[in-house]
């Protein structure tokens, strides 16, 4: 059975998780330990030396426990404080060095995802309108889900550490403190609430330690049972009345609460604050908890992207963000979804030529569709503009070297062919300057099979003998621009493949 390991590099805490897929997901192995990561970021905009060194530490010990099985992928992602820190850089190489595998900034968005991903694995929703929040030390996502697919999907930074390093300074705080605190609060959930706020919803589900201690203390439960805490509900009354008792004590009373562990205790004002905010803005009973979160997101998507290995195309979720970006960008969606359509032909035909897994077909669809956003900054090198706003754009459901590969691949859509003396290509890990390679010539034809916008070619055949390989353009129209555009784009394609190209027309 496939086995893959999740590695959450959070602002409060770090988490770990190695799971086994088998229709259902078996956990292996877990472990949470608390850092503090964010505390230096939001003081000063630094991780601090010391806040390195710990969480290497502790990324080294994570290793050695999911190195002992034989997983099947893996992927580390660092949040909301990483995301802040001017040393991000420094701190991505240090843990990435510790943890023997690349560590990933994730973006707000990406996180919602991942959120979603898990919460919808672990505990299904497939007909109801559910509204996430997720509380972390940095940020807080809300993601509002219909029938099993995001609808709305916000991330603020109104993550428990850091309003507390922002805000609360004494103990028990000041009135005056929580009436800032909760102004704060109020003005940054109030435009994505408003989106929410006429449709009915029909659960409410909390992840992430906070909503955690806040079920555990309404229902009474110990903190060495949290784990009895999933699916469980609190009613936006008992939260309240949770509120009040937090607010009125230090945090030695707060730790007497049960549920509620003694680190916690010092930062859980601020994340009950914002549950209790959401839940009062949009007139909701009750909050259940799940234990899910974005560590069996990544598993889940780990898992997905393996057993979908046959389909070469994006998923729904994918195509959504891509088609969005082009439409945003003035890119008509008839042209590159013809684009997409053709290279699509092209990388299944081409199989046995490239070898490459069929879950690059994704990223050459995605390619294909954002191929021509360059366009919106200047037609004059256009191919170029293209790679700057995907490499630097936020697109869910990708990680960042597959960002990467994309963008690449809209910088070789036309004109030159990769050098190394290229500064896009140089950083590229190996296996991606091999992707990008092998794909580009493909992407090049399919947007020149296309070149008059007509869409002329009605279909395409390729068919691969020893010497040659033959595109047949199936059509009952002129076709002649686009055969001469694509006849051009060939030799790029005999320069990778070592194979040349001949174009045949046939009526369709």
């Amino acid at each position: 059975m496939p086995r893959f390991a999740a590695i959450d590099i959070g602002s409060n805490s770090v988490r770990m998780e190695v799971a086994e897929i088998s229709g259902k997901t078996r956990i292996l192995a877990s472990e949470r330990k608390v850092t503090r990561l964010g505390a230096s970021v939001f003081q000063t905009g630094r991780i601090s030396p010391d806040a390195i060194d710990l969480v290497c530490n502790i990324l080294s010990e994570m290793a050695a426990v999911y190195t002992r099985y034989e997983i099947n992928g893996i992927r580390a992602v660092a949040t909301a404080a990483v995301r802040d820190a001017s040393n991000q850089r420094e701190f991505i190489d240090r843990a990435s060095a510790a943890l023997g595998t690349p560590v990933e900034v994730i973006s707000g968005q990406e996180e919602a995802r991942l959120i979603h991903l898990g919460v919808q694995n672990r505990w299904p929703h497939p007909k109801q309108r559910v509204l996430m929040i997720d509380i972390g030390g940095g940020s807080a996502e809300m993601i509002l889900s219909d029938n099993g697919r995001i609808v709305v999907a916000v991330s603020k930074q109104l993550g428990a550490l850091r309003l507390t390093e922002l805000f609360l300074k004494n103990d028990p705080p000041t009135p005056e403190e929580l009436h800032r605190m909760q102004e704060y609060i109020e003005e940054r959930i109030a435009v994505p609430l408003r989106r929410m706020g006429s449709l009915k919803i029909d659960r409410v589900i909390g992840t992430s330690a906070t909503a955690s201690a806040v079920v555990c203390a309404v229902n009474g439960i110990a903190r060495q049972k949290r784990e009895t805490a999933n699916e469980k509900r609190a009613s936006t009354s008992k939260i309240r009345e949770l509120y009040g008792k937090l607010i009125a004590g230090n945090v030695d009373d707060r730790r007497k609460i049960t549920g509620i562990g003694p680190k916690r205790a010092e930062i859980i004002i601020p994340g009950a604050a914002v549950l209790l905010s959401i839940l009062k803005s949009l007139a909701l009973p009750s909050l259940y908890y799940s234990a899910a979160g974005v560590r069996d997101g990544i598993i889940a998507d780990l898992a997905a992207r393996t057993s979908n290995r046959s389909v070469a195309e994006m998923s729904t979720e994918q195509r959504a963000v891509v088609e969005e970006m082009a439409t945003r960008y003035g890119v008509s969606l008839r042209h590159v979804r013809k684009v997409a359509r053709m290279a699509n032909d092209l990388f299944v035909a081409l199989e046995p030529l490239h070898q490459l897994p069929h879950s690059a077909g994704r990223l050459l669809d995605a390619a294909a569709h954002l191929h021509d956003i360059g366009h919106f900054i200047s037609d004059t090198r256009h191919h170029k503009h293209s790679y700057y706003i995907v490499l630097n754009s936020d697109m869910p459901g990708f990680t960042e070297q597959e960002r990467e590969v994309v963008a690449n691949l809209c910088r070789y859509h036309r004109k030159a062919m990769p050098t190394q003396e290229h500064s896009n290509w140089q950083p590229l890990e190996e296996e991606s300057r091999k992707t990008v390679n092998l794909l580009a010539p493909l992407l090049r034809l399919a947007d020149n099979l296309d070149r008059s916008r007509g869409q002329r070619v009605r279909s395409l055949e390729c068919i691969l003998r020893p010497d040659e390989v033959v595109l047949r353009l199936h059509s009952n129209r002129d076709v002649d621009l686009d055969a001469w555009a694509t006849e051009r784009a060939a030799g790029f394609f005999r320069e990778v493949y070592n194979k040349p190209l001949t174009l045949v027309r046939a009526r369709a």
